[in-house]
């Protein structure tokens, strides 16, 4: 097997080997992936921490042993970058990096890609998975613009804002929002949902089409054009610049029991 792992500030992931295709989801910086299938120009892959398959440009692969890709797989020495955008430097290269990127090894200001060793002066998450942390993650990403793929303060979709949040609390959940709902613990009533629980809705089709962020509070925090807060009931999110409903409510799960 090849493995490889995004040493850059973040890398777009396609559904098909073609620029004109949709970005599908990103890597973040040291987030790690098997490589399936090697075209001239594109590299087909499986990220690791949520099993996604996509293409990236063969040029941005960046190759590690089959070795340090187990050891990262199963090493609890990684640390995720807590802050908004910092940079990382190796040599004299310098790279930024954003919220929710990996640092594997991370130990007092240092971590390593294999023999290249990094230093980075940031912070990281001490999460220990607390709920009201994973709203505050998600308060970092207020007013980011919506991006379909993507995952970062640049740019983010709805299952990747809940994806990455959990990331920064030391939990995992799949890529995507119908994926997510396949998980966790159902919550009968919007009263019942806690401060990092997910609320999910589905669209005429009954297929679910958006996630968000329970606060505890009434609202919810999810990306819809942007990044915002907007009060839930058992109807779903009601959009008081609209004056209507949004997104209709299909279901709450509960990750954090």
């Amino acid at each position: 097997m090849m493995y490889g792992i995004c040493n850059l500030s973040s890398v777009p992931c396609r559904k098909e080997p073609s620029d004109a295709s949709e970005m599908v989801t990103q890597l973040l910086f040291g987030e790690h992936y098997q490589i399936i299938e090697e075209q001239e120009r594109w590299t087909y892959i499986r990220i690791i921490h949520d099993n996604y398959l996509c293409w990236i440009s063969r040029n941005q692969v960046h190759y590690i042993s089959d070795a340090f890709a187990e050891a990262i797989s199963y090493s609890t020495a990684r640390s995720i970058v807590s802050d908004i955008l910092s940079l990382v430097q190796h040599n004299n290269d310098i790279t930024s990096v954003v919220l929710g990127s990996s640092l594997p090894y991370y130990r007092a200001g240092s971590f390593n890609i294999e023999q290249q060793e990094y230093e980075y002066g940031g912070e990281v998450s001490t999460s220990k998975g607390a709920r009201t942390d994973i709203v505050n993650f998600a308060m970092n990403y207020l007013n980011t613009p919506y991006l379909w793929g993507g995952r970062s303060p640049f740019g983010i979709d709805c299952s990747g804002l809940t994806q990455v949040c959990y990331k920064l609390a030391n939990k995992q959940l799949p890529r995507d929002a119908y994926q997510q709902a396949d998980l966790g613990v159902s919550l009968s009533f919007v009263e019942e949902a806690q401060a990092g629980d997910l609320a999910f809705f589905d669209n005429a089709d009954g297929r679910i089409i958006h996630v968000g962020i329970m606060t505890g509070e009434g609202t919810i925090i999810h990306a819809s054009g942007k990044v915002k807060i907007d009060p839930i009931d058992h109807f779903g999110i009601y959009d008081v610049a609209q004056k209507k409903y949004s997104h209709r409510l299909r279901l709450l799960k509960s990750y954090l029991l």
